[in-house]
């Protein structure tokens, strides 16, 4: 009986352990590792309009960079802060209208042009929203990283809530998923207020290709 209870022991002994040693390695992934760095400023040059500056990370990029981390209980408290610095971040329309041209709004989806070493400074930046979405239930050919967008006014409503989410959705995804694979279109200025108004319609415009 004794034995048992001392290989019980020993077994939770251990795992305290493991899981002390587990969570010390997920704090050390969020420190600065220079070789990385180093290897990361070597491995690219600026071209164009694409400057060095692109590699260098803020909090929310560091925080996605590291998902041992990010996964972790202590990550959990980081990423609520993170989501919260990046709702935060979000303007609502300064005119106070959230639907523009769908027609144009489609243009901006379907458009991948702009921000690369190959585009000129004032070449307009489409939303390449086409390479995660399906955007018209008549295309046979999209991407499939994020979710279909065919019926999605149709299906969700048009409430003033529906609106809303949809408007910081676009502008800043990781206000509600830190680590969301959808570009923060509004936060590095990649689509302007019309644009984004524009984009909007498209997807909630009851007239759009979307909601058809």
């Amino acid at each position: 009986m004794k034995n048992t209870n001392i290989k019980k022991l020993l077994t939770i002994a251990g795992f305290i352990v493991a899981s002390s040693l587990l969570q010390n390695v997920a704090v050390a992934q969020q420190k600065i590792d220079p070789k990385f760095n180093k290897m990361m400023t070597d491995s690219f040059r600026a071209e164009g309009i694409a400057g060095l500056d692109r590699i260098q990370q803020d909090e929310t990029q560091k925080f996605c960079s590291d998902p041992v981390f990010a996964n972790s209980k202590q990550g959990e408290k980081m990423r609520d802060k993170i989501q919260k610095i990046n709702m935060a971040s979000i303007k609502q329309p300064s005119d106070g209208k959230y639907i523009g041209d769908w027609k144009k709004g489609e243009a901006i989806a379907q458009s991948g042009r702009g921000a690369t070493w190959t585009d000129k400074a004032d070449t307009v930046v489409g939303g390449g929203c086409y390479n995660c979405h399906q955007i018209d239930a008549k295309e046979i050919s999209y991407g499939n990283i994020g979710p279909s967008l065919t019926g999605y006014g149709k299906l969700r409503g048009y409430s003033q809530e529906v609106v809303t989410y949809t408007w910081n959705r676009i502008n800043n995804s990781k206000a509600y998923n830190a680590c969301s694979n959808m570009p923060r279109f509004a936060h590095f200025k990649l689509l302007n207020e019309q644009q984004i108004q524009d984009v909007m319609a498209l997807l909630l415009d009851p007239a759009s290709p979307v909601n058809q």
